[in-house]
């Protein structure tokens, strides 16, 4: 399926797509060859068996044909099979998954089905950040999902790719040249400006590059940039080129972090060794400890749409602008954290005073204190600095409070 893309069936019938061949998902015409592939694929067939290892593989591939039936197009797919899953992932692994999407409804109770957004969000786990929403999109009427942009490093094997593409995902590419890199960039935005105008899907994006370690959630001028990229040549204003985006900010709350101690950890690895880098088994690590470690309360909070206020700095200069673009963005991510008694447990701990005591009890502070210490527990490093991964780890539920307080002044 990789190699044919210029020949599949719906690049047939809409040459435009030609265009992305290299980055973009799968479409309707293109699914049903995906899916034979994808069973096709030996390592696929290596993980059903282990998740199913009392089933034949002819039963394990029949029962999916089966489960596969009326699926048509990546929205049917995420639904028959992605939606279940994360479903599960929600009750057993979180203590539930709550959707403020008030900013975006004309009224309580009605949703208008004809926007689409580019969701910019903190990022806070690999998978589940775009999944999550996906679910409660669907839960609450709205008419599809989100695609969204995966960074290559992570599919490193050809039926990863394939099955991301079946479910909506498009391409990131990592590790370029500078040269490349825009080249790159200019192609990402072209589509994610096709996507939300020309098919009228929802666009998923994290507001930085890679997830910040230390919760302090940060807008990269890059990531505005890069998505007014792909407006037509003759817009130029940038406030013009970003606005068929329809940019909402999403904050996205997490109660526990289940990558806080490989985060921490990653930090030391960084200080002892300036010029440590990851390994694909890490970022696995991290997908895996991601999805299925606890997380307690999950919240997820829109805030209003920035064409609401984008006119209020749009005559600035351009490096002003993105500048003061960034700042609005934060503001509203920040404004739209839910704080848990951790959050204020931890910023009272790293600012060594009681400042905050009225807002947990002794045995919220506990329950903490003793998750602060399992999760230290299962750092794996020789040599490990335990002040000062505690202290990092203490920044991680603090720094969500300590921004939230600065936006409420």
């Amino acid at each position: 399926m990789e190699a044919s893309n210029h020949n599949s069936p719906f690049s047939t019938l809409n040459p435009q797509l030609a265009d992305f061949h290299e980055i973009r998902p799968y479409e309707a015409g293109e699914m049903k060859q995906a899916f034979d592939e994808l069973l096709a694929d030996r390592q696929f067939s290596l993980v059903m068996k282990g998740l199913a290892p009392w089933l034949p593989k002819t039963a394990r591939n029949g029962l999916l044909r089966l489960a596969f039936t009326g699926v048509k197009t990546p929205l049917d797919f995420q639904k028959r099979f992605m939606k279940p899953v994360v479903k599960h992932i929600i009750r057993r692994h979180t203590d539930g998954c709550t959707f403020d999407d008030s900013a975006l409804r004309p009224s309580p109770s009605t949703i208008d089905p004809s926007p689409r957004y580019t969701f910019v969000s903190n990022h806070r786990d690999i998978v589940l950040d775009s999944a999550f929403l996906d679910v409660m999109l669907v839960d609450k009427g709205y008419p599809t999902t989100v695609e969204i942009g995966i960074g290559d490093n992570l599919l490193i094997y050809p039926w990863i790719k394939r099955l991301v593409r079946m479910n909506k995902a498009f391409t990131v590419r990592r590790g370029l040249t500078p040269h490349e890199m825009l080249r790159s960039s200019q192609l990402m935005s072209r589509y994610i400006h096709y996507a939300v105008t020309q098919k009228q899907e929802n666009i998923w994006i994290a507001q930085r590059e890679g997830r910040a370690k230390d919760s302090d959630d940060r807008t990269q001028e890059s990531v505005l940039k890069m998505l007014a990229m792909g407006a037509a040549d003759d817009v130029k204003s940038p406030a013009d080129r970003l606005r068929p985006l329809n940019i909402v900010p999403l904050t996205i709350s997490y109660e526990y972090d289940p990558c806080d101690y490989l985060k921490a950890q990653e930090m030391q690895q960084k200080r002892d060794n300036p010029a440590f880098k990851k390994s694909r088994q890490d970022d696995l690590d991290n997908m895996k400890t991601g999805i299925f470690g606890y997380k307690g309360r999950v919240h997820y909070c829109c805030s209003r749409p920035l064409n609401t206020w984008i006119d209020t700095i749009a005559q600035l200069p351009k490096q002003e602008f993105y500048a003061a673009l960034a700042k609005g963005i934060d503001r509203d991510i920040h404004r739209g954290y839910r704080l848990f008694p951790g959050n204020y447990v931890a910023l009272d701990e790293t600012l060594e005073t009681p400042l905050y005591a009225d807002r947990y009890t002794a045995e919220e502070a506990d329950t903490f204190h003793r998750y602060i210490d399992g999760q230290l527990a299962k750092v794996t490093l020789a040599h490990p600095d335990r002040d000062f991964l505690r202290h990092q780890m203490l920044l991680m539920y603090a720094n969500p409070l300590r921004n939230f307080l600065k936006v409420k002044k």
